[in-house]
């Protein structure tokens, strides 16, 4: 892990690594989560959000934990190696790859959406493989230029949407909020509680991807003080932010005119100040920056995870080069934006249960973080007892009880997702045992991986005789 080609170097202090766990996430209080009140309607995905909310800080004060003891760029991937073995690495780093590589399409055809209201002759999905191909730039050059740019992104993408909340103050209503709010319907029936199950993804797409801080965590100056304070301060913020956005914005008008479209927040400020007015054109610009800081804090999330899956052997050893001189994984940066912008054009050609594009990357992407965050609540369960010793910088509060209810609403929410998005939900497997496949027939791959005392922790002596002889 200290070579020069296989290190990654300690820059970020403690606002990088908060900008980095806010702007991967930022995003999500700009779309994709009014598809869930074409679920729920507004009262019903309220529900669902704060449920989702609950699961988050619970889960964020546990996964902490992890993330501070065991500071690994794999993050939920090295974690669940070291407790449960390779089969339990592969389980969560496949998870956690789903999540980071599906993400990043969905958000930059929102940024071509956006992009598409002020030039509405430009191609949303050239906008969005150009995104792709600067902020792939961006990433290469270096992880400090690209952490700086990210705190300074999210900071504006949070200011502007405080300012989205204050425009559209004066013209809200709570009677517009809650009209046909329960599923389209006024009063709560057994079908509302069916259309909170089913917005669940959409709901989760307002916290999806905070985790991936964890991923920066071999790149942090001081571990064990920044990664708390990050992680507590982002989920605050966050979920402060996330029903803010959503009431606001419910209230502003007709919310059945929001919802199966990329670009709520503007057409929601129309509803107020009309389609000529200087807030929207503001809103529409300034509102890039909340997508372009998860996009580009995603882009680092993903090629760490594919660095550290390669540089352990589960994927090809060619993607755990570092580049000589920025010391970032360029190879794994290039190859993650080839597949997200070949989801990009494949808009066209696939079409799932009738769902747009976007709804769908979004619901896989929500596939492979709740499994990611059950097997990581395990994996935290199985190192308590298998390594009472190991050094842990930060605790999980009020322990068992906090990650017992992260991982008990992960499960729902897992169960609900399956039940209501079964083609989805088989695609997913599908691809899961494809994967392993893949694993099965590479075990010399990683018997010829370097030792890694983060992954393997009380095994790492006794393997490396092993691993000597394989080379």
């Amino acid at each position: 892990m200290s070579s020069s080609n296989h290190g990654l170097a300690r820059k970020l202090g403690g606002w990088q690594l908060w900008g980095i766990a806010v702007g991967l996430v930022i995003s999500g209080e700009y779309f994709g989560w009014s598809y869930g009140w074409a679920q729920a309607g507004t009262l019903g995905f309220l529900l669902s959000s704060i449920f989702v909310a609950i699961m988050y800080t619970a889960f964020i004060f546990s996964f902490t934990e992890l993330t501070t003891a065991i500071p690994h760029a794999g993050g939920p991937f090295a974690y669940a190696r070291r407790a449960f073995g390779p089969v339990g690495g592969f389980i969560a780093g496949f998870a956690t790859l789903c999540e980071f590589v599906f993400a990043p399409p969905a958000i930059a055809l929102a940024i071509g959406a956006y992009l598409n209201v002020q030039f509405p002759e430009l191609s949303a999905k050239w906008i969005a493989c150009g995104a792709y191909i600067v902020f792939m730039a961006l990433n290469i050059v270096g992880v400090s230029v690209a952490a700086a740019f990210e705190l300074v992104v999210t900071l504006l993408a949070i200011f502007e949407l405080l300012l989205f909340m204050g425009v559209v103050s004066p013209g809200f209503s709570w009677d517009n909020f809650t009209h046909h709010g329960w599923a389209g319907s006024d009063s709560f029936s057994l079908s509302a509680v069916g259309g909170m199950f089913a917005a669940i993804p959409f709901a989760i797409w307002f916290f999806l991807a905070i985790e991936g801080a964890a991923m920066a965590a071999e790149e942090a100056k001081d571990p064990s003080r920044t990664i708390p304070r990050a992680y507590v301060a982002g989920i605050l913020t966050l979920v402060a932010l996330a029903m803010g956005v959503m009431i606001m914005a419910g209230g502003a008008g007709d919310w059945s005119k929001l919802a199966n479209i990329n670009d709520p927040l503007p057409q929601a400020m129309k509803l107020i100040v009309g389609s000529n007015s200087g807030w929207l054109h503001m809103l529409v610009w300034l509102g890039l920056l909340g997508l372009i800081a998860s996009f580009h804090g995603i882009i680092m999330g993903y090629s760490r995870q594919i660095f550290a899956l390669a540089r352990a052997g589960y994927l090809p050893p060619m993607l755990a080069v570092i580049h000589p001189r920025f010391k970032t994984p360029h190879r794994a940066i290039i190859v993650g934006g080839m597949i997200g912008i070949a989801a990009i054009f494949s808009d066209d050609l696939i079409q799932i249960a009738g769902q747009p594009l976007t709804a769908n990357i979004v619901t896989l992407s929500v596939f492979g973080a709740i499994v990611m965050y059950i097997v990581s609540m395990l994996a935290l369960f199985q190192l308590r007892r298998s390594e009472p010793a190991l050094a842990r910088p930060f605790s999980a509060p009020a322990y068992p009880l906090l990650p017992g209810l992260a991982l008990a609403c992960a499960v729902i929410c897992l169960i609900a997702m399956i039940w209501y998005n079964q083609l989805l939900a088989l695609i997913f497997a599908g691809s899961l045992a494809v994967a392993y496949a893949y694993y099965l027939l590479t075990h010399r791959q990683r018997a010829a991986a370097a030792s890694d005392v983060l992954l393997e922790g009380n095994d790492a002596a006794r393997l490396k005789p092993a691993v000597a002889r394989s080379k």
